[in-house]
């Protein structure tokens, strides 16, 4: 059994407002460049589909790769996260999983045997936060092979 779980709606909003902030920008400084180098308006076209391309495939790979936690019955994958730390492992290899805060955002830790770790911010995931961490929990029982009481 596997769980998927998705960049939130907000997170993917902020960062294609910042693509078409960047698209803006781009198609501003070419039309600078129209008028003051009294270049052909068809040079106006090159950025504007140069930002229809980066939208299009910003929604692309948000739509096929923009999933944040991937569980399955072996481990876990984190991706799309910075100071993630150890981005994937088994279920083997975690001690335990913590729930705390990290500059003012609630996380899940998980400690590896190795001394490393892996911290999740939940405000990045789309859906409930207590339904991640017991999918969590779940996972992690079953992948070391314990029963519940």
């Amino acid at each position: 059994m596997s769980s998927e779980y998705r960049v939130a709606p907000s997170i993917a909003a902020r960062l294609m407002g910042l693509l078409l902030v960047a698209i803006s920008v781009l198609v501003f400084v070419a039309t600078g460049l129209v008028a003051f180098l009294d270049l052909h308006t068809g040079v106006l076209l090159v950025p504007a589909f140069l930002g229809l391309a980066a939208l299009v495939g910003a929604a692309t790979l948000l739509g096929t790769r923009g999933w944040v936690v991937r569980l399955s019955d072996e481990g876990y994958r984190v991706q799309w996260v910075r100071g993630v730390g150890v981005a994937a492992g088994r279920w083997r290899d975690v001690e335990d999983a913590v729930t705390t805060t990290v500059a003012g955002s609630p996380v899940v830790v998980l400690r590896l045997r190795s001394g490393g770790s892996t911290t999740i911010p939940v405000e990045m995931l789309a859906g409930d936060r207590d339904e991640f961490v017991r999918d969590l929990v779940r996972h992690l029982q079953d992948g070391q092979g314990l029963r519940p009481l």
